[in-house]
């Protein structure tokens, strides 16, 4: 069956045959977070081929172009993620991964081609005045590429006066926008907590300090703090993702290792989790004649879309594809982004783009970290159109 095509400007689809073939060639080559170097080279020549000026290297792996065109005063970011995951593709599509172990299942890949694709078509018909600058950002899935970028001096190398990105979301229709303003995403925090005990045997528990148990504790009463400390009206996960600890059933081991993943939507929140989380560990462990290691490791910030921002993406995806093309009242999501590092810098908006849902067959519903995902090759041209429409609405001359 083959599906309509969504509203796009008319130069987008000229390219998007090219820009989609081009999406499944670094799909087929994916690299880890920093590894990123086959697809840095890809995304580098191509812009330098188009007349952009490309500085490699920023924050190890990224990419930035800029391209310059008129006397206009004004500077507009548009940025994609680069990196794949350490997943063994399992779509048996044609263009599937061709190393074992890793496949792009989170729709970097897409991101990647679909501002490719706006790249060539600003820099083909340069219908805007004022500086254009692309930041392809390496290592978003936990690694930090964003705060790699800034470390670099992203923002003082090239000024944005507004910044805006998209990531695709399986489950919502193919090509329609989620757009709001505020919190879009939650913060992401990672905590390895380590129980230390007295090793023994397991005969003769008397003699030992169970880390084990301890840890057991501390996994029970670590989900009081979300159901007991946090405000119902605020948003708090404390998952632990990973219990290491032993190797044989008859031996009590010195030690016990807890991960965990902590989310929130508020700064005020997310530092309360962090005190509590290391105040209960201290304390459980200390409880069962343990102590604690706590190994908190502040990561990805609330991403927080600019209200006139996010209002200036709504009115141009209106004007692009009409009021059906926007999903009204798009929650914010649980999943985390180191966008939001780049936001808390400079105003802008990162907006949503469905990927497809499971009623139409082949159309991304699959979600994403799954080992069947896919980008949803449709969506390419539309949202390149934004992209595109983006920056001819917001460089003008000023």
């Amino acid at each position: 069956m083959t599906l309509p095509a969504l509203p796009a400007l008319p130069e987008v689809r000229e390219v998007a045959d090219e820009m989609v073939a081009l999406r499944r060639q670094i799909h087929a080559h994916p690299e880890l977070g920093f590894e990123e170097h086959r697809t840095s080279e890809l995304v580098a020549s191509r812009l330098e081929r188009w007349g952009y000026e490309v500085t490699r290297g920023v924050g190890r792996t990224g990419v930035v172009g800029r391209l310059r065109v008129g006397s206009g005063t004004r500077s507009l970011g548009l940025r994609a993620d680069m990196d794949a995951l350490p997943i063994t593709e399992q779509s048996g599509l044609p263009h599937a991964s061709l190393r074992p172990g890793l496949m792009h299942a989170c729709g970097h890949d897409g991101h990647t081609a679909t501002l490719l694709a706006a790249a060539r078509v600003l820099a083909l018909t340069r219908g805007f005045s004022g500086t254009l600058n692309l930041v392809f950002q390496p290592a978003e899935e936990g690694l930090g590429g964003a705060q790699a970028m800034l470390d670099d001096g992203l923002f003082e190398r090239f000024p944005c006066d507004r910044l805006f990105g998209f990531h695709n979301s399986p489950g919502a229709p193919a090509g329609k926008f989620g757009i709001r303003a505020g919190v879009v995403y939650s913060s992401s925090d990672t905590a390895v907590i380590t129980l230390r005990g007295r090793g023994g045997h397991g005969a003769k528990p008397h003699l030992a300090v169970d880390p084990i148990v301890a840890a057991s504790h501390l996994i029970i009463a670590l989900q009081s703090i979300v159901s007991r400390e946090v405000h119902p009206n605020e948003l708090a996960i404390v998952t632990v993702g990973a219990f290491h600890a032993g190797d044989a059933p008859n031996v009590i081991p010195a030690s016990a290792e807890l991960r965990l993943t902590i989310r929130a939507r508020s700064e005020a929140v997310r530092a309360q989790l962090r005190d509590r989380i290391t105040a209960m560990a201290h304390a459980q462990a200390a409880v069962h004649g343990a102590t604690a290691d706590v190994d908190y490791r502040w990561r990805y910030p609330v991403t927080i879309n600019d209200e006139a921002a996010t209002a200036f993406v709504r009115e141009t995806a209106r004007e692009l594809a009409g009021d059906d093309a926007l999903i009204p009242d798009w929650p914010p999501g649980t999943a985390s982004d180191d966008m939001g590092l780049f936001l808390q810098r400079v105003p802008g908006c990162y907006f949503n783009v469905g990927n497809g849902t499971d009623e139409t067959p082949g159309e991304g519903g699959c979600p994403v970290h799954n080992a069947g995902y896919d980008f949803n090759d449709r969506i390419l041209p539309s949202t390149a159109s934004l992209f595109v429409r983006l920056a001819q609405r917001y460089l003008v001359e000023s």
